[in-house]
């Protein structure tokens, strides 16, 4: 079991009178890459300020490496930061940029070219040395500014939306670079994002934030397949959620019918939400349906078609790599292990 490096303990954090983060409590071990998912305002930023030692808390205690460390600045944590912005400095080339760290502490010349030489292999960045920072792409910018921050060896890097400002294509690629160099350093990174399909496909662990609250902490899988409130089943992918009955254990009632599922140790008679994602949605004949609608609309996503179908009144959402004529009435099956019962809870 991997050990823990930074915990927060009952922290609290305002603003003007405005809670950001309330009586929070978060484990993060070693080597482990944890993402903070949540949308705009959710308090993640400024949790990860927190850590990094530019904000204190209001209230609790914040441990790096089993020291209290609530009123230590940054400069004083082995903790390095990359924003979305990268605050490279732009009268510096990218060996400069890099060296920048090394050279505050006095490090002798050989080791520090030793040492920005081997970060520029690590982000695929070598012969770059003299280019100006201007003559970089945004892509090439960040890696040298993960570069920067790397080069002094933290023991935890922070990463602030730092994908943000590229397009697709390369926020992709860079996420398969980045998940790389954490592997490879074996050191921890603590990553803040907005965006579901980066957390999923980086995270070891994924921490869901709601109006400065852990909605839900664990892997990527279990976030997507088994949500726990209806914030988390609607921010992380498309779902549909109806309410239901937990009658009891491996049985639930929704949309006026009784389903086997497999969830269990719920009240008798308890009001839960379902959620089944789209894609676990199978199309059948309308006479062959566990439910049956009539399709309101088509839209082809380039992997699959996304189907909406109306059912007594609730919408229905589908996606199917097979399309359905608009009006047309179709049936919809699915599996026990599809169904996931939730509590009922305001999120």
């Amino acid at each position: 079991m991997s050990d823990k490096i930074i915990e927060l303990v009952n922290v609290s954090k305002s603003f003007d009178d405005h809670t950001v983060l309330d009586n929070f409590n978060l484990t993060v071990n070693e080597n482990e890459f944890l993402t903070l998912l949540g949308p705009s305002g959710c308090g993640k930023t400024t949790l990860l300020r927190i850590i990094a030692g530019f904000e204190f808390a209001d209230v609790g205690d914040v441990y790096f490496g089993g020291y209290k460390v609530n009123n230590v600045p940054a400069y004083q944590r082995n903790i390095n930061t990359v924003f979305q912005k990268y605050a490279l400095f732009p009268h510096m080339n990218v060996y400069e940029n890099i060296a920048f760290g090394l050279k505050i502490k006095k490090m002798d010349k050989e080791a520090i070219d030793e040492k920005v030489k081997s970060m520029l292999a690590l982000v695929s960045l070598s012969g770059f040395e003299k280019r100006t920072i201007r003559s970089l792409s945004g892509g090439q910018q960040q890696r040298v500014a993960i570069a920067r921050a790397l080069v002094n060896e933290p023991k935890v890097l922070l990463l602030d939306e730092p994908l943000g400002a590229l397009d697709l294509k390369l926020r992709q690629e860079m996420q398969i670079e980045l998940k790389k160099i954490q592997k490879k350093l074996g050191i921890t990174f603590i990553f803040v994002t907005h965006d579901q399909e980066e957390a999923l496909s980086m995270s070891d662990t994924i921490v869901v934030l709601h109006k400065g609250v852990i909605q839900q902490i664990g892997s990527p899988v279990d976030i997507y397949n088994e949500p726990e409130n209806a914030f988390v089943a609607n921010f992380i992918g498309e779902s549909n959620i109806v309410d239901g009955i937990m009658h009891d254990d491996f049985d639930v009632e929704f949309c006026g019918k009784r389903f086997i599922c497999v969830d269990k140790g719920f009240e008798k008679h308890e009001k839960i939400d379902v959620v089944i994602r789209p894609e676990d949605i199978q199309m059948v004949k309308a006479e062959d349906g566990m439910l049956r609608g009539i399709v309101r609309t088509s839209t082809f996503k380039g992997v699959h078609y996304e189907i909406e179908v109306e059912e007594n009144g609730r919408m229905w959402l589908l996606q199917n790599t097979k399309t359905a004529p608009v009006g047309s009435e179709l049936g919809m099956s699915f599996n026990p292990e599809d169904i996931h019962i939730m509590h009922k809870r305001e999120a």
